[in-house]
C-alpha cells in the first residue's frame, strides 16, 4: 500500500508505505533543508520520528524552534542523563525542580555535587550521545508499570500511574534502559548533543538551546531572587506534604475533609505572604509608589487588591491608578516588525505625562487624571481632580511595572516593585515537571471564555505572541523587583480541570490549535478533580479566574 505525505509548507509530496517511519521522511526534509527534525505533526497531530505512518496525509518537520520542539529535546536530555547517572553512581537520582531562566533546575538525591561530578556526568552523557542510541517506545498494563517503577525505588511515578484512568502506560527504552516521560521524545541520543550541566546553588543547570537560540547553548544568567522564590514555595509544598501530583490526588481521593484542609493550607500561606509584603512596604516608610508586573494570567489584580487591604490594617489608604489610562493617542503609538500597532512596548505609554503626574501627587499637588478611550483612541481628562496624602500610596498594575524607564523620575526610595508570576513547584513526577506556562495558559483559558467572551481556540491562538511579548516586556525585568510573589495554588489545577477539559474538547483536529488543546488535555488527565467549590475562598486568586470572587474586575 502506498502512502502520499504533503509537506504544508512547501506542497512537497513524499512516497511512503506500511513499513515507513517517519524519521525516514524526515531525514529526506533535513538532507535538502538543513534542518534537524524533532517531530513531525502528522494531520496536526505530533508524531515522534519512530513511529510508522499510518496513511496517506499532510505532514509539517518541526525543529527546537517549537514549544514543543523545546520540551521534546529537554525529555531527551533527561533521559541522558537518567542513563549517565545509573552507568556512573546508580545509587543516585536527580530531581527536576523548575525552570530557572530557561534551563532546567535539578538537584541529586546524593547532596550537593561538585564541579568534577558534573564533569564526570556530562562526559558520560556525550558518549551516550554519541552512540546514537534510537529510543523506543512501548505500551503496557497500567498495574505492570506501577509494579515495574515500584520494583526500582520510583514510587514517584508509580503513584501518578495509580490515579490515572488509562488502563495503558507508554515506556521508553535506550539499550538495557527504561523510563516514564509526560509527552514525546526525539528519535535518538543523537538528536540532543547540545546542553552543558552548570553548578548553581545546591544543585545545577542543564543549559540547552531554546526557541531563542536553537543553534547553541546560550549563555547562562543565574536570577536568585528567582531561585529564592521558587525554593520558599517548595518549603511551603513540604509543609503540605505535595511534591508530585501523585500525592495530590491521593489526599484528593481521601475525601472532602482532607481536600479542605489542602485549600485552607494553601490560601493561608498566600495570606502570611500579602501580610509579609505589606510589612515590608509600610517598614520603609518612604514608599509611595507600588508597581506590580507579571506575565498573564499571573493573578496581579487579585493580588493587587489582597495587599491594599493589608496596607489598610496598617492605617494607610492605598489608592489604584491604571496604566491603561496612560496610552499615546492611536497616531503617535509605535508599530511592531509587522506594521501593527505595538501596544505592549512600554514607548506605547506617554511616560512624560506618567512621570510628571506622578512625582505631582507624591508631592502634594492637584492633578487631573487622564482617560483613554480604547474604541476611539484618544485620550480625555477625567472631570474629578485628585490630591493625596501621605498615608495614600499610589498602586499602579501592568506589565511594565517593573521597568525603571516607567517610573525614571521617581527616587527609588519611593518605589516598591512586586513581581507576581504562577510559579509551578510541584511536578508530575521526579523527572516530569509542570510548566509554569501552562498553568497561566489553563487559568487564562478559563477566564477568557467565562468572563472575555472568548474560545479555548481564540485563547491558544494568540498565546504564542503572548508569550513573545513576556519575553521581551516583562521577563528581562524581573529581578529589579523588591520581592517576588508566587501566586499559584497547590491545588488549583484540579479545580481549573473542571472548567477547562469541556473547552479544550471543543476543538477538533482541522484546527492549527488541536496540537496544543490534545498536549494539554493529556496534561489535565494526570489530575483528579476537585469539587468542593464551595471551600474556595472568595478572595482567592483562583476566583479571578473561575469567578464568585470577593473582588470586582
Amino acid at each position: 500500500m502506498s502512502f502520499q505525505l504533503t509537506d504544508v509548507e512547501s506542497g512537497h509530496v513524499y512516497y511512503a508505505d506500511e513499513n515507513t517511519k517517519f524519521i525516514d521522511i524526515a531525514k529526506k526534509f533535513e538532507k535538502s533543508s538543513g534542518k534537524m527534525v524533532l517531530y513531525v505533526k502528522f494531520n496536526n497531530d505530533i508524531k515522534e520520528l519512530f513511529s510508522k505512518v499510518p496513511k496517506s496525509g499532510s505532514i509539517q518537520f518541526c525543529d527546537i524552534t517549537t514549544p514543543d520542539g523545546v520540551r521534546i529535546y529537554r525529555r531527551g536530555l533527561f533521559f541522558v542523563l537518567y542513563i549517565a547517572l545509573k552507568e556512573i553512581n546508580p545509587e543516585d537520582k536527580f530531581y527536576v525542580n523548575n525552570t530557572l531562566n530557561d534551563a532546567m533546575y535539578c538537584e541529586f538525591k546524593s547532596g550537593e555535587p561538585s564541579e568534577d561530578y558534573l564533569l564526570l556526568l556530562e562526559n558520560k552523557m556525550r558518549e551516550i550521545i554519541e552512540k546514537d542510541i534510537v529510543f523506543e517506545k512501548k505500551t503496557i498494563d497500567k498495574f505492570d508499570a506501577i509494579k515495574m517503577f515500584t520494583d526500582i525505588g520510583e514510587e514517584d511515578k508509580a503513584l501518578l500511574f495509580k490515579y490515572r484512568k488509562k488502563s495503558t502506560v507508554n515506556i521508553y527504552y535506550a539499550d538495557k534502559y527504561f523510563n516514564y516521560f509526560y509527552g514525546y521524545l526525539p528519535y535518538s541520543t543523537g538528536y540532543v548533543n547540545k546542553f552543558k550541566l552548570k553548578k548553581v546553588e545546591k544543585g545545577f543547570v542543564i543549559i540547552h538551546p531554546t526557541n531563542s537560540f536553537h543553534n547553541f547553548v546560550p549563555d547562562y544568567s543565574y536570577s536568585p531572587k528567582l531561585f529564592a522564590t521558587f525554593e520558599e514555595y517548595k518549603n511551603w509544598l513540604d509543609i503540605m506534604e505535595i511534591t508530585t501530583v501523585g500525592e495530590l490526588n491521593s489526599i484528593i481521593s481521601q475525601g472532602a475533609e482532607k481536600v479542605r484542609d489542602i485549600i485552607r493550607v494553601a490560601e493561608v500561606l498566600h495570606e502570611k505572604k500579602y501580610a509579609q509584603i505589606a510589612d515590608e512596604i509600610v517598614n520603609r516608610k518612604s514608599v509611595r509608589l507600588i508597581t506590580i508586573a507579571g506575565p498573564s494570567s499571573s493573578g496581579k489584580t487579585t493580588s493587587a487588591k489582597r495587599i491594599a487591604l493589608h496596607l489598610k490594617v496598617h492605617g494607610l489608604r492605598p489608592i489604584s491608578i491604571s496604566l491603561d489610562d496612560f496610552f499615546l493617542e492611536r497616531e503617535k503609538t509605535p508599530r511592531d516588525e509587522n506594521g501593527n500597532y505595538d501596544f505592549e512596548s512600554i514607548n506605547a505609554l506617554d511616560l512624560e505625562l506618567f512621570n510628571d503626574t506622578m512625582v505631582d501627587l507624591i508631592n502634594g499637588k492637584e492633578v487631573t487624571l487622564p482617560k483613554f478611550d480604547f474604541k476611539t483612541g484618544k485620550r480625555f481628562w477625567r472631570d474629578e481632580p485628585l490630591k493625596i496624602k501621605e498615608n495614600q500610596p499610589i498602586i499602579i498594575e501592568g506589565i511594565h511595572g517593573l521597568n525603571e524607564l516607567l517610573t525614571a523620575s521617581i527616587s527609588k526610595d519611593q518605589k516598591f516593585k512586586i513581581y507576581v508570576s504562577s510559579l509551578t513547584q510541584m511536578n508530575l513526577d521526579s523527572m516530569d515537571r509542570i510548566p509554569t506556562t501552562d498553568t497561566r495558559l489553563i487559568r487564562r483559558l478559563v477566564r477568557d471564555y467565562y468572563f472575555r467572551g472568548y474560545s479555548a481556540e481564540d485563547t491558544l491562538k494568540i498565546w504564542p505572541s503572548v508569550v513573545k511579548g513576556e519575553h521581551k516586556n516583562i521577563f528581562p525585568f524581573q529581578d529589579e523587583a523588591d520581592i517576588m510573589f508566587n501566586s499559584h495554588l497547590v491545588y488549583e489545577l484540579s479545580v481549573l480541570k473542571l472548567f477547562a477539559e469541556p473547552l479544550l474538547l471543543s476543538i477538533d483536529n482541522f484546527h492549527p490549535e488541536y496540537t496544543e488543546a490534545k498536549r494539554l488535555l493529556r496534561f489535565l488527565d494526570y489530575f483528579l478533580p476537585i469539587t468542593e467549590l464551595e471551600e474556595i475562598p472568595k478572595t482567592s486568586i483562583i476566583r479571578e479566574f473561575i469567578g464568585k470572587s470577593a473582588f470586582r474586575y
